[in-house]
């Protein structure tokens, strides 16, 4: 048993934590929902968060992707759409360079509210859209599969 001055790197507090969800990246090769949704009830989620200092009166992201204050989630407006996608990875490594460059590492009853929110104005969910095995689910599917 270790004494209170030993350090156990196993358990050091000043880790950072790791951005990535390891059962979320396995059933994302399966392409089966309710896989990926039993892992993002167990797992984190990774998600782009707004660069600091933007804004869009919807809260919402427009065009350029930005949403309505700092430290929020980070969505996709298309521009000739203007249909809004969501966009989540299994591991910070999968996010493109072109997208804002942090992220979040929310806890597993994150996203169900987060849709329950934003459902009316979210139109897909895409995950690991860069791959290596990306998908894409409707909020609905996503909730009710989240839900079972």
């Amino acid at each position: 048993m270790a004494s209170a001055d030993e350090h156990d790197p196993e358990h050091d507090e000043d880790e950072p934590p790791e951005f990535r969800n390891t059962a979320l990246s396995d059933a994302l090769q399966t392409q089966d929902l309710a896989a990926v949704a039993f892992a993002l009830r167990h797992g984190p989620t990774v998600a782009p968060l707004t660069p600091a200092g933007t804004a869009d009166a919807t809260g919402m992201a427009d065009a350029a992707g930005t949403a309505a204050a700092t430290d929020e989630v980070w969505t996709y407006r298309d521009p000739k759409t203007g249909e809004v996608s969501l966009l989540l990875f299994s591991d910070a490594e999968h996010k493109p360079a072109s997208l804002p460059p942090a992220v979040v590492l929310n806890s597993p009853g994150w996203l169900r509210a987060y849709l329950g929110l934003h459902e009316d104005d979210i139109s897909t969910v895409l995950f690991d859209i860069a791959g290596p095995h990306p998908m894409q689910a409707t909020p609905a599917a996503l909730i009710a599969a989240l839900d079972a």
